[in-house]
């Protein structure tokens, strides 16, 4: 396939089938950055819209005060009542969404500039690590359409947002409960975010010419740093 030919659905097909094909196709392209951001935020609150008109909401209010300190539930209970609403739950999320991952795309991209400025000779402007930062994360189209999958599976509709993540650590590993010190650490980390981390490596390697050690260092070190010393907290 010619490069005139190769358009932002052949990239988004690549960055799962051949990775290093749609790294290399998406870098001239700092534009194409929209497909793979607005499909993954859209795709993600969707599936938690789905989420909130699907679940047993009285049930899952009744959850939440239950994980509240014990010292707090009885007088927090009805503040949570009047508070929880679908509709509100669902605005919430969705605004958490669109708000953190352009937030995390634009530190990262900060961070990917500077560091790409200080240790190499490559020429990579501000957006281009941008687009970058949203094809690597576009298969978090996997999470969601995980969450989707857990709903349809499910027995029941009495199912809690820690168990719409069968990828997360939490559900593979830890399995620590609400309230618990490392059910935030378990739930904020899964495999696809593994995933990404090799994508980034291998896409910083391509783009700026250096060793896959070094560029896999450069793409894993903030997260080892934000888990680790959370870790070290917990």
């Amino acid at each position: 396939m010619s490069d005139a030919k190769y358009t932002p659905f052949n990239a988004m097909v690549d960055i799962v089938a051949a990775p290093g094909r749609a790294l290399d196709a998406v870098k001239p392209h700092t534009s194409w950055l929209w497909w793979p951001l607005l499909i993954s935020v859209l795709l993600t609150c969707a599936a938690f819209t789905y989420y909130f008109s699907w679940v047993d909401f009285d049930w899952l209010v009744d959850e939440t005060i239950a994980d509240l300190p014990a010292e707090n539930r009885a007088e927090a209970a009805d503040g949570v009542r009047a508070f929880m609403t679908p509709t509100r739950s669902t605005v919430i999320t969705c605004a958490f969404i669109v708000i953190l991952t352009f937030l995390i795309y634009a530190i990262q991209a900060t961070y990917l500039h500077v560091v790409t400025k200080l240790a190499t000779s490559a020429e990579v402007r501000y957006g281009q690590w941008f687009n970058f930062s949203a094809w690597t994360a576009f298969v978090n189209v996997i999470g969601a359409i995980a969450i989707f999958v857990v709903i349809f599976l499910a027995d029941n509709n009495r199912l809690g947002q820690d168990e719409l993540s069968p990828f997360s650590m939490n559900s593979l590993f830890i399995h620590a409960r609400m309230g618990d010190p490392w059910f935030n650490w378990g739930n904020s980390l899964s495999l696809v975010n593994i995933w990404i981390l090799f994508l980034m490596s291998m896409g910083y390697a391509r783009w700026t010419g250096s060793s896959i050690i070094k560029s896999t260092i450069i793409a894993v070190l903030p997260w080892a740093l934000i888990f680790g010393v959370w870790a070290v907290l917990i």
